[in-house]
């Protein structure tokens, strides 16, 4: 059956009806015309399923700057590969990813997520990525259309910028994709664009999106983002999510017959949707799943992920002690031993194990690693897993005292919203501590709700409130409570909460050393080693949807703790893991500093790879890392506006001296840059040659960038290219440019020339070649 007979099939309730989801990440069926129910899944590195904690087991990938400091649209669409691998294994028809905007300020919370600060860049890789993903049957939902750069209001928040700036900047990556890779579906933002907002804003949809880029899929909602009826059916949005309710179902097909929308708006809507369902298996003949794909721990997976991590890991400084020789190792930091593998947000997936960094070097160098703790780095306590408790379960009850539905854990946490236990009157998480003697401890619960806690036979209560309903701080920041108890081997928590909002769950840790005790062993350990390698970093509540950072320094006294070390040992690394610019002032005084990212769940094993240089860390910043915090955009509307004032000059566009460029990255060679040359037409370069010699004495991988430097204009990336190349040897690297970054908007589209700039980052000018140059 055709989609127009499908169509016509349908009246007008039940066409709308197919417009909102059935389910927060399911949409309905309609076996009269053949569809299935599409499933839908957040998944920019890793396909988490329904479940928004505690569900399927999944590959947890590199985050998406690790992933694009490869500047390698043949590995983004490797990754787009993988992750349809995973959406099949899961029955996923639609993965809401990639994420494309981009890092107008390193303050922005969710950057991990996002590929980088430059339009081009993030465009090239995000269409590999879609491809990657289509090319198998699954659908990418590039996101979130348009100048969604902040969370901090970002449900009501206008960002206001001219046509130049949105034109330019903004809505360049979406075009690129749009051009590149014909996704099949798009994702709008929640924020408002110039005072109207991103699910009703005809002139981007209707005009843009959708009219001048021949956008032929559908255009969904953020989730509960959007606020009309009329207006935003009328203004290009194709479907409502989640579901069921939402401001369409009645209260559409109410306006239609009141003559405020078009039943041909209507057709249009469900075409695409319907067009959807076909490209994705979910119309007339249904797709069979594939049933051999690899597992998330498989061998060929941990292969995959330790390259995609390890390769786009960034050397940001070396005196020479990268790679690692033979050498007594100091391991310290939290980090080293709680490798954080991905951000915090929508997009969290259940990984089937996380290869700490601690595990991942002493693996490889055995007793020559000595591994010692260091300070706090969260101000709230994470859910305990195996290790920390065994036997972990949790139960729902009626408001009876009814058992509902009970299952066993991997951690002490759970949502309450969106998953198995939704619906339910109070929720039980319990756990036996896993302790060979009695050992004071911190235990607790955290999450919004009326708790009672046994610990051993001891009974405590607490009430943690939910003021505001705002289900961000439910989910990613919710409150907790703890009491210093002395636990004995055996001892079972059991915590139950009623009326719980979202997440619940245990916490049970170690009590806190303080800032002294922890710097003091880790300088002890340092002098004794020849090499002190510290791990610091942020976490999930740094690194997260939902909130943005107030600062850019690290949390706790990790400062402290790296320039103590630093004074104390002989040779000094910093490991720092984290996906967006962090401050160091300690940063004369390290001899290295590996950029580690958020390199999912096989982090430990790569970063030593990265270390011992078994993989080079070849990977070039995305983003440009401020000196200060008052280097940084701020990200606090005013008056619910947001003003992007610094118009097209975001990033290495506006930055005079940076801590580091964009594009900077050492690997662990040197190059020689030799003759180049530019190809141009009518002004538009098209290409530019440079040979590039590998003059140190291992192979490399070579980035060649390419930038336009026009004048009256910012600097703009043109074009980009990786080679590999062996030691003492010369190649010839053509670089492709794209002419959608050689223009600047006035009242249309015109061609910009400049000089063309060839760089290892634009801290590394190599080559400049004059404007006029043929």
């Amino acid at each position: 059956m055709d989609i127009e007979t499908a169509i016509a099939k349908l009246d007008l309730p039940r066409k709308v009806r197919l417009l909102t989801g059935s389910a927060l990440f399911a949409l309905h069926a309609e076996p009269e015309i053949g569809l299935a129910s599409l499933k839908v899944s957040d998944g920019p590195t890793g396909v988490r399923g329904a479940e928004l904690r505690g569900g399927t087991i999944a590959c947890v990938l590199p985050n998406a700057t690790l992933l694009a400091q490869h500047w390698d649209t043949a590995l983004a669409r490797e990754v787009g590969e993988v992750l349809a691998d995973e959406a099949a294994a899961q029955q996923v028809h639609v993965v809401l990813g990639p994420t494309i905007n981009l890092h107008r300020t390193a303050l922005g919370g969710r950057l991990f997520e996002a590929y980088s600060e430059d339009p081009l860049l993030t465009g090239a890789i995000a269409a590999a990525y879609v491809r990657g993903l289509q090319d198998k049957g699954i659908a990418a939902t590039p996101k979130h259309y348009v100048a969604n750069e902040s969370e901090t209001e970002r449900r009501t928040a206008s960002m206001v910028l001219d046509e130049k700036t949105l034109r330019e900047i903004y809505l360049l990556p979406f075009e690129i994709v749009v051009e590149d890779s014909a996704p099949w579906a798009i994702m709008a933002a929640y924020n408002l664009v110039n005072g109207v907002p991103a699910t009703e804003h005809t002139e981007l949809v209707e005009g843009v999106l959708k009219g001048e880029w021949g956008f032929d899929g559908l255009l969904m909602s953020d989730w509960f983002a959007t606020k009309s009826t009329a207006a935003s059916a009328n203004g290009g949005l194709d479907l409502v999510m989640p579901g069921p309710g939402g401001p369409w179902e009645d209260e559409l097909v109410a306006a239609v017959q009141a003559g405020e929308v078009a039943e041909s708006v209507i057709d249009d809507h469900l075409g695409r949707l319907l067009l959807l369902a076909s490209r994705t298996g979910a119309l007339g003949e249904q797709r069979t799943w594939p049933g051999d794909l690899p597992a998330p721990d498989s061998p060929v997976r941990r292969e995959q992920l330790r390259r995609f991590a390890a390769g786009g890991m960034t050397v940001l400084k070396n005196s020479g002690v990268l790679p690692l020789q033979d050498s007594r190792v100091a391991l310290i930091g939290r980090h080293a031993i709680d490798t954080v593998a991905q951000g915090g947000g929508s997009a969290g997936v259940r990984p089937p194990h996380v290869i700490s960094i601690a595990d991942g070097l002493t693996s490889q160098l055995g007793a020559a690693v000595s591994v010692v703790d260091g300070v706090e780095v969260r101000l709230r306590y994470a859910a305990p897993g195996a290790g920390v408790l065994k036997d972990i379960r949790a139960t729902t009850y009626d408001a009876d005292g009814q058992v509902l539905a009970s299952r066993e854990m991997e951690i002490a946490e759970l949502a309450a919203y969106g998953g198995w236990a939704q619906g339910a009157a109070s929720i039980e998480v319990s756990g036996e501590v896993v302790l060979d003697e009695p050992t004071r401890m911190l235990v607790g619960v955290r999450g919004f709700g009326d708790w009672t806690m046994d610990v051993g036979g001891r009974q405590y209560a607490t009430l943690l409130a939910w003021a505001n309903g705002i289900v961000e701080e439910a989910l990613l920041k919710p409150p907790h409570w703890t009491a210093e108890v002395l636990l004995s081997p055996g001892d079972r928590i059991t915590a139950r909460v009623r009326e719980a909002s979202a997440l619940v769950g245990l916490i049970t840790q170690p009590v806190p050393r303080s800032p002294a005790e922890a710097i003091g062993a880790a300088v002890r350990a340092a002098r004794e080693a020849d090499v002190a390698v510290v791990v610091v970093g942020l976490t999930e509540e740094q690194e997260t949807e939902g909130f943005d950072k107030t600062t850019l320094a690290l949390p706790g006294e990790q400062d402290a703790l790296v320039a103590a070390v630093a004074a104390a040992a002989r040779h000094t690394v910093v490991v720092v893991n984290a996906a967006t610019p962090v401050l160091m002032p300690w940063l004369a005084q390290v001899d290295a500093v590996l950029w580690a990212g958020l390199p999912g769940q096989e982090a430990g094993d790569a970063v030593a790879a990265a270390l011992l240089g078994h993989v080079e860390p070849a990977g070039r910043l995305v983003t440009t890392f401020p000196r200060a915090d008052s280097d940084a955009l701020p990200l606090v509307p005013s008056d619910g506006e947001l003003v992007y004032s610094e118009g097209t000059a975001i990033g290495y566009r506006g930055a005079s001296d940076p801590l580091f460029w964009f594009g900077h990255g050492l690997g662990y060679t040197t190059w020689e840059y030799g003759t180049a040359s530019a190809s141009t037409v009518d002004g538009v370069v098209g290409a530019v040659a440079v040979e590039v010699t590998n003059t140190g004495d291992r192979p490399g991988r070579e980035v060649v960038q390419v930038y336009l430097r026009p004048a009256g204009e910012p600097v703009r990336l043109i074009g980009f290219a990786v080679a590999d190349v062996e030691a003492g040897r010369t190649a010839r690297v053509e670089v492709p440019c794209d002419p959608r970054a050689q223009r600047v908007w006035t009242d249309g589209w015109q061609p910009v020339g400049g000089e063309v700039l060839i760089a290892r980052g634009l801290g590394d000018v190599r080559v400049t070649l004059p404007a006029d140059q043929e």
